[in-house]
């Protein structure tokens, strides 16, 4: 599995969380199992490979992060949909930009045009093309507003050799 089919599940994930009274764990514990996963992966490719660890912990992070922080995502996603109502929007452009939103600021290891890339991409797949160029416009006004700009070539301090550091 990747991690761009990782970031899906997470997302779709992250949806869910927006219909239901579950916690975040209850909702992992619930569908972040092989035997979920050999339900709905007959009809559903995406789940046709169970994640591995490193892939379970990195869909859990999204989603817990999600979770947690979800009253601050939604502040920023209200904020850039000038002009829109935020309960207006599209549902499932609020879990991807969610989920996107939630890399760019808590997880420095993927780099914020990677996330909105992903994001995006993913938009494609599941919206009309209007709503690809809203959730573009709106990560990109984010980032552009929230973030400070990224270093160029320079690896994180962690990914460094001792005496580069």
């Amino acid at each position: 599995m990747t991690r761009t089919a990782a970031r899906e599940i997470a997302v779709h994930f992250a949806f869910e969380l927006g219909f239901t009274n579950q916690t975040a764990e209850e909702l992992l514990a619930e569908a972040l199992n092989r035997k979920t996963f050999e339900q709905i992966g007959e009809e559903e490719p995406l789940y046709a490979e169970f994640p591995n660890e490193k892939q379970r912990e990195y869909i859990s992070k999204l989603v817990k992060g999600v979770y947690e922080h979800s009253p601050e995502l939604d502040e920023y996603i209200s904020k850039y949909a000038i002009g829109w109502k935020y309960s207006r929007l599209n549902r499932v452009a609020i879990a991807i930009m969610r989920v996107a939103m939630y890399e760019i600021l808590y997880m420095q290891d993927i780099p914020n045009a990677a996330a909105i890339n992903e994001a995006v991409e993913m938009t494609k797949h599941y919206e009309e093309p209007e709503v690809v160029s809203f959730v573009n416009g709106i990560l990109g006004s984010f980032v552009r507003n929230e973030c400070p700009p990224e270093p160029v070539g320079l690896k994180p301090a962690a990914e460094r050799p001792q005496d580069e550091a």
